[in-house]
């Protein structure tokens, strides 16, 4: 039965709902509120009011309490808005209530069972609303924490994009400051630069300065060297005058020297009362004896042979220097045992005395008593100390060496060609040949074996007790088997000095490293670098001469002629004089010694025409055109006008 009591209470039940649908039950309380007027009853839903009554009130109150909690939650700060919906809600409520107990006073007991079935109809109603409200409410609730989540999010990101700015506006700030520093390094090197710029521009203005006065440094240089060799001419001019001064000075010496020996001659001849005038074979008629010193004489010039006056030992006797007749002189003591007698020693020293040549050491006098020779002296030492001992000393040019050779080559034609009977040295070695002024070549010691019996000079045992070690290479190997001196034996020592003057070397197996030598084409490996550089023609002709002269045989060896020496004498100036250029070899550029006619019809050094071929090439060294063979055909008019003109030169 339905009571208006249960129905008030109904009203006074405290509603009970969660906060999250507060807000859509709220909302569906206002539209139920307003539609109430369409609420339907059926008589089939009236029952006891009782039972339901207290449930659908229940429901009501936790649908109410769940609206406000959730409207409270969304909306903390509007409670107005809450109060406000809460009464409204509960007007709503009430309402159908209030309306129902108003029919149950007026109507009957079927409009009461109607009422009953509306009540329940109206639940079930609240109650699916009650359903979509709270899915709503937990879609809302979802939504509100998705958009917290989001706003925590954003507040993060902010709170990172609030350090990044922090972070940009520090580096900003640094950027700046390095900004600043790079512009005042920047003004630096600006400044810098414009100061190196300034002295750039003083530095080429200095080095165009410096360059005018290279120019004008240059112009004055050449003309120096102009003047210089102006001068170098007028020097030689001069030297040539002072060679030929001293060459005639020479001549008037050896005029003053040998009218001395007259002199000093016709005095004995006069005291002895010219019994002794025709002692001698032939000569003493023709010319004056050489003087004669007594041993007093050479004692009182050497200090009685004193060892601080010795210069000299060699196998014939020692030498010494002594002051005689106002002048220097080079006194040589023979052993008196390996000589021959008085009478004969005698006769060959005024022999000897006969011989005078500009590169023969002058022999002034001699003393039978100790059996002394007196020779005029050389101040500047030999030819083996000055070729092999070159300390504090300049070394010898290969002009002078070259002009030594045709000395030699000289005095050593005059000997050969003396007369009555030719006159062999048999001891030729550079201890023997002595250097006068100008470095110009004596030979010494010419002779001496003439002073000594044949018997005790062909003794195997005299020539190893007078002959040091070192003069053993220059004597002739013919020598060493029949003990016969010839004017070839004198060849093969000269050859032997040849190739010494060229290459500076010892004398032992000089000749096969030579020959060597020109077989590799290796020549200039062996020359004397110290003589300066060689001219190849001169190199190759004194080489071929010297190998010639150091043949095994004697009569392999070549003659000294006239001939020959006048080319050694011309050989030195050669290459001062223009040479036609016919003469030269279109290969080397040089004299040809062998000229040979190629296919090509042009002529060349044999020598280097055969090294062209064998190279594997079959062209022409003047017209690169193949050649039709390969045969040379020796060119011996162009040969012998070469070989003329070198001796007329």
């Amino acid at each position: 039965m339905w009571t208006r009591e249960a129905s008030e209470g109904s009203g006074l039940v405290q509603p009970v709902c969660h906060p999250e649908t507060a807000t859509a039950v709220n909302l569906r309380s206002r539209s139920f509120q307003y539609h109430k007027s369409e609420v339907i009853f059926h008589p089939d839903c009236l029952r006891s009011t009782s039972a339901r009554s207290i449930p659908s009130a229940g429901i009501r109150n936790w649908i109410h309490a769940e609206a406000i909690q959730t409207e409270v939650a969304l909306s903390p700060t509007s409670p107005s808005s809450t109060n406000r919906h809460d009464s409204h809600y509960f007007r709503s409520l009430s309402s159908p209530t209030s309306t129902s107990c108003g029919w149950g006073y007026t109507s009957s007991a079927e409009q009461r069972m109607s009422s009953d079935c509306d009540t329940k109809v109206g639940e079930e109603s609240l109650y699916n609303q009650f359903i979509e409200v709270r899915i709503e409410a937990e879609a809302s609730r979802k939504e509100a924490s998705a958009e917290l989540l989001k706003c925590k999010k954003l507040e993060a990101e902010a709170v990172k994009a609030i350090n990044k700015v922090k972070a940009f506006e520090s580096a900003h700030a640094h950027e700046v400051k390095l900004r600043r520093e790079s512009e005042d390094a920047l003004r630096t090197t600006i400044q810098e630069q414009e100061k190196l710029l300034e002295e750039r521009e003083e530095v080429t203005r200095e080095l165009h300065k410096a360059m005018r006065n290279i120019a004008l440094l240059d112009s004055s240089a050449k003309e120096a060297t102009r003047r210089r060799e102006e001068a170098a001419e007028e020097l030689k001019l001069i030297q040539a005058s002072i060679a030929t001064l001293r060459h005639e000075k020479q001549k008037i010496r050896q005029q003053k020297m040998e009218a001395t020996r007259w002199l000093e001659q016709w005095k004995g001849c006069g005291q002895a009362g010219g019994g002794n005038c025709n002692g001698f074979i032939g000569f003493i008629e023709d010319s004056p004896k050489l003087a004669e010193f007594s041993l007093l004489d050479l004692q009182t010039a050497t200090c009685n042979f004193s060892k601080s006056f010795k210069i000299g030992q060699g196998g014939y006797g020692s030498v010494y220097k002594g002051e005689m007749l106002d002048k220097t002189v080079a006194i040589k003591r023979l052993h008196p045992h390996k000589m021959q007698g008085q009478s004969e020693f005698q006769q060959e020293v005024q022999v000897l005395g006969k011989l005078h040549h500009p590169n023969l050491v002058t022999l002034i006098g001699v003393c039978p008593d100790s059996w002394s020779l007196v020779y005029e002296y050389l101040p500047n030492g030999n030819l083996q100390d000055r070729l092999f001992r070159k300390s504090n000393i300049d070394s010898l040019t290969w002009k002078i060496r070259v002009q030594m050779i045709a000395e030699i080559a000289s005095s050593l034609l005059f000997l050969h060609s003396s007369e009555p009977e030719n006159i062999v040295h048999g001891n030729l070695k550079p201890e023997n040949i002595l250097l006068g002024f100008e470095l110009s070549c004596k030979i010494c010691d010419f002779g001496i074996n003439r002073l000594v019996p044949e018997e005790t000079l062909r003794c195997p045992s005299f020539n190893r007790y007078t002959e040091p070690k070192v003069a053993f290479p220059y004597t002739d190997p013919e020598f060493h088997r029949t003990g016969i001196l010839t004017p070839k034996s004198d060849i093969y020592s000269f050859g032997l000095i040849i190739l010494q003057l060229l290459t500076g070397r010892a004398p032992v197996g000089l000749a096969g490293e030579v020959r060597k030598a020109v077989s590799c084409g290796k020549l200039a490996s062996i020359l004397d670098l110290s003589a300066g550089e060689w001219p190849t023609f001169v190199t190759r002709r004194l080489v071929e001469l010297g190998l010639q002269c150091c043949e095994l045989k004697s009569r392999d060896r070549p003659e000294l002629t006239p001939t020959l020496v006048r080319e050694l004498e011309r050989l030195h100036v050669l290459e001062e004089r223009p040479v036609p250029s016919f003469f030269l070899c279109p290969i080397l550029q040089e004299i040809m010694h062998d000229p040979q006619v190629a296919a090509d019809g042009f002529t060349y050094e044999g020598e280097a025409l055969r090294g062209w071929l064998e190279n594997g090439r079959e062209t022409s060294p003047m017209t690169n055109l193949k050649l039709s063979h390969l045969h040379l055909t020796p060119n011996l008019a162009l040969r012998h006008a070469i070989q003329d003109w070198l001796c007329k030169s």
